[in-house]
């Protein structure tokens, strides 16, 4: 056995080592320069799509949301399930007319004859439907050409109190009627309503008879009226104006019919499944005499006017 001989540490020799381990690198020490200093964090936000930044509209048939822009491009059919979204009475009939001459019957005015008063009064629910929509009724007649063809043509609203028919609907309807009588150029509506206006009581029922008298005075003197029903097309108007023209075409799934569906249901106390009132089941039963797209339908009608007014088609 050996015995281990141990070397004095001096007060020199410690002081070596110590300078020694300072000089030695240690990996897990790093100097104030070396530190890790922390970037600025880039928040990446996603691309926003048209949707998100263009004001857009859902369609109520697959719930897709539509860019405005699109949808006007697109005539307002929706381009994932080519469902009919609603125009405007001035935007159909714009889109319908490629020139516009004129606009006939805004010197008339609604007035409150009754004094109806249901929840509101009737002045207060005329305003309020004015100041919703831009227009001063709900039926919008415009003059010009279709192409080669002078027409006068007609929209309903149905953003304006239902499309109620009511007298100054019924005076516009019989001027556009006046004016394509005077000048024997075709006439063509674009029906969307809920029926007479109950506002307006018996004065509203009468223009049933105004109208329906001022579409026999064109079918005397063979002047052609072409009735386009888009959703929905109801009441009065359905048992008038809407069902008297030489031609009746409907919009893809467009409602149509006198009474509403549950109305009847609870007369026949039987449950009326789909396509009822629908344009198609309404064309098997020889209601309608064609259903015609959207993006079909000046192409159609042009084509009927031209036939019908022995005019030249240009497009033959």
């Amino acid at each position: 056995m050996t015995d281990t001989i141990k070397k004095p540490v001096t007060e020199k020799n410690s002081s070596a080592a110590n300078d020694q381990k300072d000089n030695a690198v240690d990996p897990t020490r790093h100097s104030w320069f070396d530190r890790p200093v922390p970037g600025i964090k880039q928040q990446l936000t996603p691309t926003l799509t048209a949707v998100e930044t263009e004001p857009s509209t859902e369609c109520s048939s697959c719930h897709s949301m539509i860019t405005n822009t699109a949808l006007i491009f697109n005539c307002y059919v929706c381009p994932h399930c080519d469902h009919h979204l609603p125009m405007t009475a001035r935007e159909r009939l714009q889109w319908f007319l490629g020139q516009i001459d004129g606009e006939l019957g805004q010197e008339f005015m609604a007035k409150d004859p009754l004094r109806f008063v249901d929840s509101k009064p009737y002045p207060q629910r005329m305003a309020e439907a004015q100041s919703k929509t831009g227009e001063s009724e709900a039926l919008i007649v415009l003059y010009g050409k279709l192409r080669n063809l002078e027409v006068v043509a007609c929209a309903f609203d149905f953003r304006f109190m239902g499309g109620s028919m009511g007298s100054v609907v019924g005076d516009r309807f019989v001027e556009a009627a006046e004016k394509a009588l005077a000048e024997k150029k075709p006439l063509v509506c674009f029906a969307a309503s809920g029926g007479a206006r109950m506002q307006e009581g018996l004065l509203s029922l009468m223009q049933m008879a105004r109208t329906a008298a001022a579409v026999e005075r064109l079918r005397i003197a063979s002047v052609p009226y072409i009735v386009v029903l888009t959703n929905p097309v109801y009441g009065g108007v359905t048992a008038s104006l809407a069902m008297l023209g030489d031609i009746h075409l409907a919009e893809p799934k467009a409602m149509i019919g006198f009474a509403g569906k549950r109305v009847i249901e609870q007369t026949v106390r039987e449950t009326l499944e789909e396509p009822f009132q629908r344009a198609e089941f309404l064309l098997e039963h020889g209601v309608v005499d064609e259903v015609v797209h959207r993006h079909q339908m000046i192409d159609t009608i042009y084509r009927l006017l031209a036939k019908l007014c022995h005019a030249p088609n240009v497009n033959a």
